[in-house]
């Protein structure tokens, strides 16, 4: 676990510092349309939906933005109609990534990932070829200054979380994703707000890089985060911390 605690914090501190409102918005926008269009545009009964919408009240979205994008993806209202793909490759050293993208142009999705690997000494591979390595898992972390180990542990485990671990100044709690929010409900009841609530892919292995290779595989997850399509990013990408802070 620890490799991996020690990346998400690293990714979302640096997610934080760099975070643009509008990108933001719009990723969230696009999740609540396509969650909208695959479950319908009731949130009690569309668990992706929920997700959906909570994370965008989380990011202070107007509630009329979320109303029209759920509507959009309902068909209530004209707008653009978006197509999933998950897209998986190499970055440079073999670490595996996986890019999720809502797009309303295939075409143009393909050639912009395709060029963001190329160009950043990675290649794009075929479907399946690193999904095996990662699994879909909720992820919550808190501030270790907000509750001590043993207040946490009870609530998260009474709640049904899987795992509870320990990096630098932070607690990450791993979940099922059918559990997530039952969990995330549990520990915003006890009065805690987490850094980080998400439904994430963990990966099984990592891949430790150092130097040139560390600094374009940096490079490499910043272009594709950058794409207008790009929804979510995933590598199983380790560094020095010693690195990140130099």
């Amino acid at each position: 676990m620890s490799g991996h605690s020690k990346w998400a914090t690293i990714k979302h501190k640096k997610g934080a510092a760099d975070a643009k409102r509008g990108k933001v918005f719009t990723r969230l926008i696009k999740e609540i349309n396509i969650a909208a269009k695959q479950g319908g545009g009731d949130p009690d009964g569309n668990p992706r939906l929920r997700t959906a919408i909570a994370a965008a009240k989380a990011e202070n979205m107007p509630a009329d933005n979320i109303k029209r994008a759920i509507q959009r993806g309902t068909g209530e209202l004209e707008g653009a109609s978006y197509e999933e793909i998950t897209f998986e490759g190499y970055g440079p050293g073999g670490v595996a990534v996986i890019v999720e993208v809502l797009t309303d142009n295939r075409n143009r999705a393909v050639s912009e990932v395709r060029h963001a690997f190329s160009k950043n000494n990675g290649n794009l591979g075929e479907s399946g070829s690193v999904a095996y390595m990662f699994s879909k898992k909720g992820l919550i972390v808190v501030e270790k200054d907000a509750i001590d180990e043993d207040k946490l542990t009870e609530i998260v485990l009474e709640a049904g979380a899987d795992d509870l671990s320990g990096e630098d100044e932070s607690w990450e709690v791993l979940t099922s994703p059918k559990d997530f929010e039952a969990v995330l409900t549990a520990v915003k009841a006890a009065g805690i707000t987490p850094e980080v609530a998400e439904v994430t892919m963990i990966p099984s292995t990592y891949q430790k890089l150092e130097g040139a290779q560390a600094a374009a595989m940096g490079r490499l997850l910043e272009t594709l985060e950058d794409l207008d399509d790009t929804q979510n990013v995933y590598s199983n990408f380790d560094m020095d911390m010693a690195e990140v802070a130099g």
